[in-house]
């Protein structure tokens, strides 16, 4: 059976064929009201008292004793006009700043909300993992939680019998297991919503940035879990802002902007839609930058930083494109006549050094002209990961530091499959294609 969830409440319906897609989305809208008392869930006595009152207000408007208007409270559309569809099998990637909308889609997918307007028709069992909180019963064991859950989907406890000790021993929390899941941890509560989500009988799997609460040795654990051949066929909507793991694990992607859908298409597509919108920059002014040292009698020579590929400005990279990399500068006359060596060294979000690119290694450190002049090196192949780069610059005078700028700039590495690669590895900073042979039996 498929469930259809639309403006009026849930319905179940018939199951689509398998031509048929396992999500779609029709003009689906939520609005929500800011301000005034929280509305609770009412009774027949509230439902009464609430005629009354309308009743009166009515009356009073009737014989002067106010307006009889219902108190206006603001209201924001969370979601307005989302429609799209997404096929049996697919990855798709969910995309956008805090507040776009991407937690309420996910809701109403669930059935944990109604939306206000519009559908949603979902085919197949879902399997959710959104916010800590969400899914278990606090009062529960961590035992009992995972048969709740298991019946929840339609599943007999034979069949939730057979997964248990698997899910238990992923979620590494056996000594915790038969304790109620209010005295855990949030790391041990998504180990175990995430473990339970993964290896139940579910045709679809909902999972929000709450990967984000686990370690990084965990985060790395349930991505591999994913990518697993036991994954194949699930339909997994991933909702992250871990650009890195959207690029290397989404064959498409919705970006979500206001409410509304901005973009779906290739994540490698989209990708650089995202990052256009947020601060990273093609090119900066190093002018204002602080400096780690002042420059050659304490004028700074750095003028300006440029990235690009294909002679395009660009802050987004696609892995395996051209990069390009230009610093304009500005020496002063006393300068004139020495040997300047340029320092361009690519570094991770936590200071590493992935990759240099200074002129005196390529043996190309100039004679300095007073003035400006420019520098421009290009990589043929970007073979980095996917993820965030920064761009730290140094210049010297025959081996004495004269200037340095750290995180000059940076830029994004997205994925795209070359070489008849599909995805890349989880793990590493370069990713080389290699050639693989698969052969029977033993060659000497």
């Amino acid at each position: 059976m498929g469930v259809d969830v639309t403006a009026g409440g849930w319905r179940l319906g018939r199951c689509p064929g398998m031509s048929e897609p396992a999500i779609r989305v029709e003009n689906l809208g939520k609005v929500y009201r800011i301000g005034g008392p929280v509305e609770r869930y009412r009774t027949f006595r509230d439902s009464v008292a609430q005629s009354f009152a309308r009743a009166g207000r009515r009356l009073r408007s009737w014989f002067g004793g106010g307006n009889g208007a219902a108190p206006k409270y603001e209201t924001i559309w969370a979601l307005k006009d989302v429609s799209f569809e997404i096929q049996p099998g697919e990855v798709v990637g969910v995309i956008g700043r805090n507040g776009a909308g991407k937690s309420t889609l996910l809701k109403i997918l669930s059935r944990i909300t109604e939306p206000t307007e519009g559908r949603a028709v979902v085919r197949g069992r879902v399997g959710s993992l959104l916010e800590v909180g969400t899914g278990f019963h606090p009062e529960l064991t961590g035992r009992e939680n995972v048969y709740l859950n298991g019946a929840i989907l339609g599943m007999k406890r034979a069949e939730v019998d057979r997964k248990f000790d698997e899910i238990v021993a992923f979620a590494e929390i056996e000594k915790f297991i038969d304790t109620p899941v209010k005295h855990y941890s949030s790391g041990m509560y998504v180990r175990l919503a995430f473990s339970v989500a993964a290896h139940l009988d579910t045709d679809i799997l909902l999972v929000d940035e709450v990967l984000s609460v686990g370690d990084v040795k965990f985060q790395q654990k349930c991505m591999g879990r994913m990518q697993d051949r036991t994954f194949v066929g699930k339909t997994i909507l991933f909702v992250s802002h871990n650009l890195p793991a959207v690029g290397g694990f989404c064959g498409r992607t919705l970006l979500l902007e206001g409410g509304r859908v901005a973009a779906f298409d290739s994540t490698h597509s989209v990708l650089p839609l995202y990052l256009g919108a947020e601060t990273v920059s093609a090119c900066e002014d190093l002018t204002g930058k602080p400096r780690a040292r002042k420059g050659f009698g304490g004028v700074g020579v750095f003028r300006r930083i440029r990235l690009a590929s294909h002679g395009s400005p660009t802050s987004c990279f696609r892995y395996g494109e051209p990069f390009e990399v230009i610093v304009d500068t500005r020496f002063p006359e006393e300068c004139k006549g020495l040997t300047a060596n340029l320092g361009v060294a690519i570094t991770d979000p936590m200071g590493n050094v992935v990759l240099g690119l200074g002129t005196r290694e390529f043996g190309k450190s100039p004679e300095v002209q007073a003035g400006e002049m420019q520098f421009r090196a290009t990589v043929k192949r970007l073979l980095l990961m996917p993820g965030r780069y920064f761009i730290n610059l140094y210049m010297d005078y025959t081996g004495r530091d004269i200037e340095a700028i750290e995180r000059a700039i940076a830029f994004e590495v997205a994925w795209a499959p070359v070489d008849g690669v599909v995805r890349p590895p989880i793990a590493g900073v370069f990713f080389y294609p290699a050639d693989w042979e698969v052969v029977a039996g033993n060659r000497a």
